[in-house]
């Protein structure tokens, strides 16, 4: 029965029951063969390397960077996005950036006049940094490749063994490998190794591809994306300070637009003149040669006329008459005289 409530005092709320919780089966016992048993997860170690990348440009760059800017992210789950970067600032902001987005390494792009793409490669804010200029992009949509990869799984770094030959190349190579490869048991990634990113030196420039590893006869097929890097320094610095090396093989854009411009100007100079030498052989007089004296011994000269005097005057010719003009004559006075009647 309900207990009754007192005149102004609060009801009394009846307890709640505990809720049992069901029987745990002991921890020694095993699962029987019908029931499915749960797998541990792969990656039990801990992550380590807290290497994060940031990736993004400057203002003024074509649809080609901005695709490429965006198949690099997606290779790389360690890396980190931004808004672009105002023309006006100075590039050691970067260092400031990165630190506010937690990131110790940072691949800027930076586009000028609209044409040309500019790479750089930083460990911030302590340095170096390498300032490539980047040619031959191809995209991951462009190519249209039959490779595919799994999305965040962990890349295969392989370098071209002039990389170990050279004091800058061996730079470079740490560079690389401590920007592109993924850390280990990072939350993002995948515990796979399915694609290789190389790193082939060829006609002093860098040459980057991304192959997938099939599984049935350990094959490459080339995914993308791919571009072409040409060093142009590097610096001891972030974003500046010393220079440590400088390219010598290194062609601007500028002058290399200037040399294509030069090489037309030229053939059209060179057409000009073939064609004022041809107006000049034609108004040109020509070179009389000189008279053989051989040549007129084999002529023989002619008979000479004796000159006739003609004492008698010529007849004068008859002078012929028309017959059709006095015809003509009459035929006018008669349209005279018609007239005048009229």
């Amino acid at each position: 029965a309900a207990a009754k409530r007192k005149h102004g005092a609060p009801a009394a709320r009846p307890k709640k029951r505990a809720k049992t919780a069901p029987s745990a089966p002991e921890a020694d016992a095993k699962p029987s063969p019908d029931e499915y048993s749960i797998p541990p997860p792969v990656s039990q170690g801990k992550w380590k390397n807290k290497e994060r990348v940031l990736i993004f440009s400057s203002r003024g760059i074509n649809f080609r960077t901005r695709h490429l800017m965006q198949d690099l992210r997606t290779l790389m789950p360690h890396s980190k996005a931004d808004t672009k970067m105002d023309r006006k600032d100075q590039l050691f902001v970067i260092n400031e950036v990165c630190e506010m987005k937690n990131c110790n390494k940072c691949i800027f792009f930076e586009a000028k006049k609209k044409q040309d793409l500019y790479m750089w490669l930083s460990n911030t804010p302590q340095g170096p940094s390498a300032k490539f200029l980047v040619q031959n992009v191809h995209t991951l949509a462009e190519l249209k490749m039959t490779g595919n990869c799994l999305r965040g799984s962990r890349p295969l770094l392989s370098f071209d063994p002039t990389f170990d030959k050279e004091p800058h190349y061996a730079l470079l190579k740490e560079l690389f490998i401590q920007i592109f490869s993924t850390p280990q048991y990072h939350p993002k990634s995948q515990p796979f190794v399915d694609h290789v990113f190389t790193f082939t030196v060829t006609d002093e420039r860098i040459w980057f591809r991304n192959y997938q590893i099939i599984e049935e006869d350990a094959a490459l097929v080339e995914i993308g994306p791919r571009f072409v890097l040409n060093l142009i320094k590097i610096f001891q610095g972030s974003f500046g300070g010393p220079t440590l090396y400088e390219n010598p093989h290194y062609q601007s854009p500028n002058m290399h637009r200037r040399q294509i411009r030069l090489s037309v100007a030229a053939k059209f100079r060179e057409k000009q003149q073939v064609k004022e030498v041809q107006k000049i052989k034609k108004k040109g007089s020509k070179v009389l040669i000189e008279e053989d004296p051989t040549e007129v011994v084999f002529e023989t000269p002619a008979e000479e006329k004796p000159m006739e005097i003609q004492l008698v005057k010529p007849e004068s010719k008859p002078i012929v008459k028309d017959k059709k003009k006095p015809r003509k004559i009459q035929r006018k006075k008669q349209k005279k005289l018609f007239r005048a009647e009229a």
